[in-house]
């Protein structure tokens, strides 16, 4: 069993819950009912949680009559110990039948953490004690005997504890005989007794109290006389109290109010500044431990895949259509060009996506996206939209343009390259003669569209400087970059090297996504090409936006189509 960082090593839970029954000073146990409520009962700083029968049945949605069997009261108890290291004090109903029911339930309970278990002497299926409490007939004395003594020798803990619950003053039978079924059970070895009363005002169980005498623990659960001031308890020398079921019925009053309130109103504004932020769920769920252990047990690819959108521009050319939004929200077969590049992403795993707006970037879509802005969007270029995203590399990712259409295999090969950089060129597409045309690739070797097993390096990008300085490269082309560039999380400190490098220069400001390639090369990296022929569209200006709408419709949405050209994608 597990023990509390801040406790001596081997100081168990069924330790702690037997040093609370045997204590000298009155202890408390709050019910909790699923590992959620055994969470909140932990951080509320209560020592021991009661695994209310109650409220068990009542998370089940079935009654308080032994209608979920013990099997599955079992089950939520495992999740319960998970989600809290207190004790936990099982209210076992009657020991779900006889003898043997009762030893088969201690070995699995003792199996899953659990400190304890209270039984009652009733007959099973029991009923809940506050409804007709004088009509429910109560258990033989040496049979409830018995099942004590059989639940002592099955405990292979000797903390393991053991409360014999007393129900002969709810079902009438008088004082008498609720101290004669107390001593009897507390001779036939149980640990703590628990004497139930259903009197709204404390006079049976202090009377109880005075004639037991200290001869053992005693537990009380105060439901029905809550009123009584606590120091009463002191006084009369109980060892624990039981909030028995109040977290499930506050729950409940609250789920009600919600649900009553969201369906009169059909709007959420009226509740969410009262009811727990989402933050604190994930919270309660411990999420922020799972995000630490993904980077210690997770290779790079499955713990942290993301992308990287640039999508600032509002689109030359586009204008007419770009007034009120920027280029990315333009819809495409019938969604924005944006949603279609988030809907591939996600269907590669690449569930952490950053886009990088400017133009009109309060009218971008933001569900499943973390939007950055660049503020100085209008007088700058593609690397620094990418800067603004500098703090989104912390595993393998993506970098794209944001106007892009493509078949899913493309980005698929490209995410399950080895190589730390590797990026997409388009075989089918030359340099038109006369027209400086930027992002054409020279590469170590041409598409033949038999390179199968080799690996095909990039030497050189046309970036918009080279471009319009008129420089040239020998020989042709052997393709154009389409775009896409994926880094590998042990690359990604290099790549921000050389972004930072770059930006100590004066027109730093202007540079675009090939300028940053081409620096990669002349630094001695080596970025992979995986040549494509066609299969994908960028959207530049009207003739582009009308063709995307067929090549969209012709992918549903990334699947079988015939191939089409594209014109190149910019920021």
């Amino acid at each position: 069993m597990n023990a509390p960082g801040n406790l001596p090593a081997g100081f168990s839970r069924t330790l702690r819950l037997r040093e609370m029954l045997q204590s000298d000073r009155l202890e408390f146990m709050m019910e909790a009912h699923n590992g959620l409520s055994a969470r909140i009962v932990k951080e509320a700083g209560f020592k021991a949680i009661w695994g209310s029968g109650l409220a068990i049945s009542a998370q089940f949605g079935v009654r308080d009559n032994n209608e979920a069997s013990w099997t599955q009261v079992v089950d939520m108890l495992e999740f319960m110990a998970d989600a809290s290291d207190l004790p936990i004090l099982l209210d076992g109903d009657t020991g779900y039948g006889n003898f043997n029911n009762v030893r088969r339930l201690v070995r699995k309970l003792e199996q899953r953490g659990i400190a304890g278990v209270c039984i009652e002497d009733k007959q099973f299926p029991k009923t809940n004690s506050f409804i007709n409490g004088e009509a429910q007939p109560l258990a033989d004395i040496d049979e409830f005997c018995g099942k004590i003594k059989a639940g002592k020798d099955s405990q292979s803990d000797p903390n393991f504890s053991i409360v014999a619950r007393v129900e002969a003053l709810i079902a009438g039978w008088g004082m008498e005989e609720a101290l004669r079924r107390a001593e009897a059970y507390r001779q036939a070895g149980a640990d703590a007794i628990l004497i139930h009363s259903k009197l709204s005002k404390p006079d049976e169980i202090l009377t109880f109290a005075r004639e037991w005498a200290g001869r053992g623990p005693l537990v009380i659960v105060p439901t029905k006389y809550y009123s009584t001031p606590t120091d009463a308890f002191r006084q009369a020398g109980i060892s624990t109290v039981i909030w028995a079921n109040h977290l499930i019925r506050g729950a409940t009053s609250a789920m009600q109010a919600i649900a009553k309130e969201i369906h009169e109103s059909e709007t959420l504004v009226n509740v969410e500044d009262r009811i727990a932020a989402v933050n604190e769920i994930f919270r309660l769920q411990d999420a922020d431990e799972y995000s630490a252990a993904e980077s210690v047990y997770l290779s790079a690819s499955s713990a942290s895949r993301g992308a990287v959108v640039l999508a600032a521009s509002r689109g030359a050319g586009l204008e007419a259509l770009t007034a009120e939004r920027p280029k990315v929200m333009l819809p495409v077969a019938g969604k924005p060009l944006l949603r279609h590049l988030v809907e591939a992403f996600k269907k590669e795993g690449i569930n952490d996506i950053t886009v990088v707006g400017g133009y009109r970037a309060d009218a971008i879509e933001t569900s499943g996206i973390r939007l950055v802005v660049n503020e100085k969007h209008e007088a700058t270029g593609e690397l620094a939209s990418l800067a603004c995203a500098a703090k989104s590399f912390t595993g393998d990712t993506v970098i794209s343009y944001g106007d892009l259409l493509f078949r899913s295999y493309i980005l698929r090969n490209l995410v399950e390259s080895d190589s730390d950089f590797c990026v997409v060129v388009d075989s089918s597409q030359t340099p038109q003669a006369g027209v400086a045309a930027t992002d054409f690739a020279y590469c170590s070797t041409p598409d033949d569209r038999a390179l199968f097993g080799q690996k095909v390096w990039l030497q050189n990008v046309v970036s918009v400087a080279s471009a319009a300085g008129g420089a040239q490269q020998s020989g042709a082309s052997q393709g154009r970059w389409m775009g896409l560039l994926n880094v590998r999380g042990d690359a990604r400190e290099r790549l921000l090297a050389t972004l930072a490098a770059l930006q100590a220069r004066a027109d730093f400001d202007k540079l675009d996504m090939a300028a940053l390639l081409n620096a990669l090369v002349a630094a001695g990296e080596r970025i992979e090409v995986q040549y494509v022929h066609g299969h994908w569209r960028g959207v530049n200006d009207l003739d582009d936006f009308r063709r995307a709408g067929d090549f969209a419709h012709a992918q549903a949405p990334y699947g079988a189509g015939g191939a089409a050209s594209a014109e190149g994608a910019r920021d």
